[in-house]
């Protein structure tokens, strides 16, 4: 394969990445709508999702939220009853934080179709070709984790009136 090629390829890569990107924001965006909370609290209703019961201090540095950010997300999740608070078996002086069965329903009838037609387009590929989509992504994400830290140390933009 040429160079030039070669180079087209990345480019296509890197626009078809970036396309990506905007779609799965725009579904968020409605999927946030639908289960009536804002980006942040899906972020943490997709955390608890994944099956673990956390603490406020672990999602805190996870969502890029103060003490006391966490702890108005977790009264607002909790009055939509998508969350609840127990103290941790292990240690009473902590909290964990886990979703509620009708959460985890509503996220599913969301998350779930997609997750089906995923699987379904992936019978398509190898399992040498999965092995490098599945490299691709986790260092894609990777690269973004290590810049996040730098966007967030950025001064913010003054808002303008």
């Amino acid at each position: 394969m040429s160079r030039e090629n070669l180079e087209a390829l990345r480019q296509a890569v890197g626009v078809e990445t970036q396309s990506l990107q905007s779609a799965v924001d725009a579904f968020d965006e409605a999927a946030a709508g639908v289960l009536g909370v804002n980006r942040t609290d899906l972020r943490c209703l997709e955390a608890l999702f994944q099956g673990d019961r956390l603490t406020p201090g672990v999602l805190g540095p996870a969502l890029g939220l103060t003490t006391g950010s966490v702890t108005a997300m977790l009264d607002r999740l909790e009055r939509l009853g998508y969350v609840t608070r127990s103290s941790d078996p292990s240690d009473r002086r902590k909290v964990v934080v886990g979703i509620t069965e009708e959460a985890t329903r509503k996220v599913w009838d969301l998350y779930g179709p997609i997750v089906a037609d995923s699987d379904e387009f992936m019978k398509e590929y190898t399992a040498a070709e999965l092995t490098v989509l599945s490299g691709y992504l986790r260092r894609s994400r990777e690269l973004y984790d290590r810049h996040l830290a730098r966007a967030r140390a950025m001064p913010a933009a003054a808002k303008r009136r």
